[in-house]
């Protein structure tokens, strides 16, 4: 290409300004796949997702990952706009609903509003704390009824 250049690791999500548009958190093919995709107090206004899901195939691969887009969506409360090379391309509301979409290995465009990002979600705000206290708490009752006994 006559481009001399390198790939380095990253320090972690970050939030880009882009004139003439809100705040992105930009997550690229799996990343989608983590929480806390939010890290530090610039909260971005929307993910955009873009993914080559074709060495998934025509199973369920393109499916799953669609599905945990939605679910990141919901968890921090902003919108995705999912772009796969190979579908399933989409744009997804801050509660998971999927208002615009390309179906699997169709080209085309997707075309649509990009939804307001919601107030920050209970999970967003405090991550897996409430698992732990609950399996805090599961495994305190389990000590304090084997003791009863």
């Amino acid at each position: 290409t006559g481009i001399d250049g390198s790939f380095a690791r990253g320090d972690g999500p970050h939030t880009y300004d882009i004139p003439g548009a809100p705040p992105v958190g930009p997550l690229i093919c799996y990343e989608i796949l983590f929480p806390g995709a939010v890290v530090g107090a610039k909260r971005p206004s929307w993910f955009v997702n873009v993914t080559d899901d074709s060495w998934f195939g025509p199973w369920a691969g393109p499916f799953q990952h669609l599905l945990v887009a939605r679910m990141r969506a919901i968890e921090e409360g902003i919108p995705v706009a999912r772009a796969a090379n190979t579908g399933i391309s989409a744009i997804i509301d801050p509660l998971g609903r999927i208002t615009s979409r390309l179906s699997l290995d169709r080209q085309g465009i997707v075309d649509g509003s990009l939804p307001a990002a919601i107030a920050q979600t209970l999970y967003s705000r405090f991550g897996d704390l409430w698992f732990w206290l609950f399996v805090s708490t599961c495994m305190g009752l389990a000590r304090v009824f084997s003791r009863e006994k």
